[in-house]
């Protein structure tokens, strides 16, 4: 296995991400660890009631595995009283999610610092407004799907939410991103108009229909797995797509003429 290889339980907390959100209220404390500028961001809401932890939600900026150590950690103390979440270590989240790469273990893996930080100033009596930080600084929220940066710039010079005659993207190298059944349908359909079709899915395989998939398997779209796109690029249309590549935990860049993002 290579070292920046995900496990299965870590792309699944990053794809579906539980306790997204934030708390309000007089029993709820917040704790922030990491640098809003350059790097992974995390807050953590704890609601205390009787010395336990009643709920818990999470906004994290930052990378997969960021979130999926995020999403993890409100699993892991949901319901234990204070003590009992202050013994969880980093350690603790890594081993839970099946390990994480060596990379990552530092870099992205705060999540209990943060819960940490948070029951910190719960028993302080700390309760600080947290701003969100700038996203053109470098950081992208997280909240279940990760934003795509460009996206709502170029909708209409190349981005489609949607599309209702396909041969308009003929030859045209597109990038279709996996929202379900209609984007597999939609990107096969392209096929007959330009052999340049590309399926873009965050997981091992689509997340389709058993039947879409042997069809999309088939067909000529290249299918583009473990990938999602980060940004998309252009002056006055699009002309490129950054990628981060989950498996090998890199970016790259693919020349692009049109990105499909379904609605």
């Amino acid at each position: 296995m290579k070292s920046t290889q995900y496990s299965e339980k870590t792309l699944d907390h990053f794809r579906n991400p539980r306790n997204v959100g934030t708390l309000e209220g007089d029993d709820v404390a917040v704790g922030r660890v990491g640098n809003p500028v350059c790097g992974d961001l995390m807050d953590i809401y704890v609601r205390v009631k009787d010395d336990r932890i009643a709920d818990i939600k999470f906004q994290t900026f930052g990378c997969g595995s960021a979130v999926a150590t995020s999403s993890m950690v409100t699993e892991l103390v949901m319901g234990k009283t204070l003590d009992e979440a202050l013994e969880v270590t980093r350690t603790d989240v890594a081993d839970a999610l099946d390990g994480l790469p060596p990379v990552k273990m530092h870099c992205s893996n705060l999540a209990a610092d943060a819960l940490h930080e948070a029951i910190s100033n719960w028993r302080k009596g700390i309760k600080p407004e947290l701003d969100t930080p700038d996203e053109s600084a470098g950081c992208a929220c997280v909240t279940g799907d990760l934003p795509i940066t460009g996206i709502d710039e170029l909708t209409g010079k190349g981005v489609y939410r949607e599309l209702e005659d396909p041969s308009v993207l003929t030859d045209a190298r597109t990038i279709v991103v996996d929202k379900g059944d209609a984007s597999a349908r939609l990107a096969i359909a392209l096929t007959e108009h330009t052999p340049r079709v590309v399926f873009m899915t965050a997981g091992k395989e689509p997340a389709i229909s058993d039947e879409l998939k042997s069809e999309l398997k088939r067909s000529d779209v290249k299918l583009l797995t473990e990938s999602r796109m980060l940004e998309v690029k252009g002056e006055l249309e699009v002309e490129k797509t950054l990628v981060h590549d989950l498996n090998e935990d890199e970016e790259y860049e693919l020349v692009t003429d049109a990105v499909v993002l379904l609605d």
